[in-house]
């Protein structure tokens, strides 16, 4: 059965994609930060048919990313991964604190960057497999009081695009999606998305991007209507 990553899989969209990709037939390894969560997604799948598991991993860590890689690889088939983990902070440009631009460049670049970097060798030697990044729609326009955190997705579609280009003559399938706000509570504790409810939910996204899987691009804007 091949394996595939997913970061971030303990809720939202991460989740949703989870059992979705369980239900084609894929063993799932979840990763994130809440053992809880993960446990529960895992138990979710194996309660509907599929098969997963789940590591801790902190996908801001480089060298804790290439031992757990490699721990997988000795026992699964990885392939594909979805860089799915992301983090935002929003607000005027100037009250951003170091903390939070921080995080966000190395949650959403560099994590990105470190666990492609771990696992695309492995699909380059098998000779195919799915890379997926999961970017938001804050790559492909600046937004108000969204400064760091669209410069964190540019970077990621940057990166994305040049993969794209790299390996577009290989069986290795390399997909951007831009999707916009979703109702999770990725907003709580924010002012900036006054009521989340507009927005379309994990599940809906998650079902969208399956559709459109064929896809190099996949865009899919916030609003239901």
């Amino acid at each position: 059965m091949k394996t595939i990553i997913i970061t971030g899989a303990g809720s939202g969209l991460g989740k949703e994609l989870s059992l979705l990709f369980s239900q084609k037939g894929y063993h799932l390894l979840l990763t994130g930060r809440s053992v809880d969560k993960l446990s529960a997604v895992k138990k979710e799948i194996e309660q509907a048919g599929g098969a997963a598991d789940y590591i801790e991993l902190d996908v801001q860590k480089e060298a804790d990313i290439l031992k757990k890689v490699e721990e997988i690889s000795n026992s699964h088939t990885i392939f594909g991964l979805v860089n799915n983990a992301g983090v935002g902070h929003f607000g005027p440009f100037v009250d951003i604190s170091e903390k939070a631009i921080t995080e966000m460049l190395n949650t959403n670049v560099l994590g990105t960057i470190f666990m492609t970097k771990a696992v695309l060798p492995l699909l380059q030697e098998q000779g195919d497999g799915l890379l997926m990044n999961i970017i938001s729609t804050a790559g492909l326009r600046g937004k108000v009081n969204e400064a760091v955190y669209a410069a964190s997705k540019f970077a990621v579609r940057g990166f994305t695009e040049s993969l794209q280009k790299e390996y577009e003559n290989s069986s290795i399938k390399i997909k951007a999606v831009y999707m916009g706000g979703m109702d999770t509570p990725f907003w709580e504790g924010s002012n900036h998305v006054a009521d989340s409810s507009r927005f379309r939910s994990p599940n809906e996204v998650a079902k969208i991007i399956m559709e459109q899987i064929s896809q190099d691009e996949i865009i899919i804007e916030s609003k239901k209507s």
